[in-house]
């Protein structure tokens, strides 16, 4: 039997609360799913959108200052003079980096030298990290929090020193990469335990932070969480900061100890996750459903709307649309949850769901 890691005993014991929001995550990731062939149009508009707003966001909670409608000036050539360098370069290197993560992420594989690789093209413009871009840390760092103006409020707390990295990003990736692939944990889990200790070392003398939010974006795509693109995560962190510091806090204070716990990250990143679920259904709600349907899907959305209820049959007789189109309508619509289906075999009927 293979000995239990500190990642494993961290996962050991996991509370209801946990269970229940992986399940409504879950819940809400197949009914994303069920919505696959969207408007090719809104869902290049979607990722453009949460391109710049996850760059922005990702961006100022490590003390950037520009805005969204900067970084858009910026992804349009509009050259911009009141902004430090630095500022630039670091919102250039996330905004390409995020975007082939978006784009690539089939074939991109987890591991420490994709990890080294992203965080040279993360930095690849900053001119002062030119020297330790890809590399790990060759002295000590600590974690500093920084208020709104980008001023250094703080030190949370100190990191796994720079002689012991190489060794625990190894033993992290191939725990990561073990566990993913055997599934031994929920991937939630997985990546969640992941992104601690990944902060908990800080690898990397700079941008941390920073890339550690576009290895969330890309591990969760790989999970098949593929609404990612078009909900802005980075975001919904900055909106929360405070307590996405008090939470990696928290739990980190008890790495070393005798009875380590994380379940205080946990609840934060599954609330994160959850909320940016949430969001990404709202998207193909009642309200937006013209934007996500074929012609002939709502077609026949259109026909159940007219009516109080109708067979597939009369579906297809009422619409000139073929039997197999129209089951495969009617499931899509069943799993979004904008219809409801009544009686067995022959006589299964289906209506608009009450809301």
């Amino acid at each position: 039997m293979l000995k239990k890691t500190k990642f494993d005993r961290r996962l050991s014991i996991i509370p209801s609360e946990i269970i229940t929001k992986i399940a409504r995550v879950d819940e809400l990731k197949g009914q994303w799913s069920a919505s696959a062939n969207l408007n090719p149009y809104l869902l290049g508009r979607l990722k453009r959108s949460v391109l710049i707003t996850s760059t922005g966001a990702s961006t100022r909670i490590e003390g950037a200052k520009l805005s969204d409608e900067d970084i858009e000036k910026l992804m349009q050539g509009i050259a911009m003079q009141k902004f430090a360098d630095r500022d630039l370069q670091e919102v250039q290197g996330y905004y390409e980096l995020l975007q082939n993560v978006f784009e690539a992420w089939a074939t991109i594989k987890f591991s420490e030298n994709t990890i080294k690789h992203f965080h040279q093209e993360l930095l690849k413009y900053v001119e002062k990290d030119k020297l330790h871009r890809g590399k790990y840390k060759s002295r000590e760092n600590q974690v500093e929090m920084v208020d709104e103006k980008g001023k250094r409020i703080g030190v949370l707390f100190k990191t796994t020193p720079a002689y012991l990295t190489p060794k625990y990003m190894q033993e992290l990736v191939e725990w990561t990469s073990g566990a993913l692939e055997n599934n031994t944990y929920h991937p939630l889990l997985i990546v969640a335990s992941l992104l601690i200790e990944y902060l908990n070392i800080h690898p990397f003398e700079d941008g941390n932070g920073r890339l550690s939010r576009v290895l969330t974006n890309l591990l969760l795509i790989k999970e098949g969480y593929l609404y990612m693109p078009y909900v802005s995560h980075e975001k919904l962190i900055e909106d929360q900061k405070p307590a996405y510091y008090i939470a990696l806090r928290k739990s980190q204070k008890t790495f070393g100890t005798k009875k380590e716990d994380i379940v205080d990250w946990l609840n934060f990143f599954l609330d994160i996750i959850l909320a940016q679920a949430k969001e990404a259904i709202d998207l193909i709600s009642s309200e937006n459903i013209e934007t996500i349907l074929s012609s002939k899907q709502l077609a026949i959305w259109n026909y159940l709307q007219s009516l109080s209820e109708a067979t597939p049959q009369e579906i297809a007789d009422k619409t000139g649309i073929a039997r197999s189109t129209v089951n495969k309508t009617i499931m899509k619509l069943l799993t979004l949850k904008k219809i409801d289906r009544f009686g067995l075999a022959r006589s299964v009927r289906y209506k608009i769901a009450e809301k």
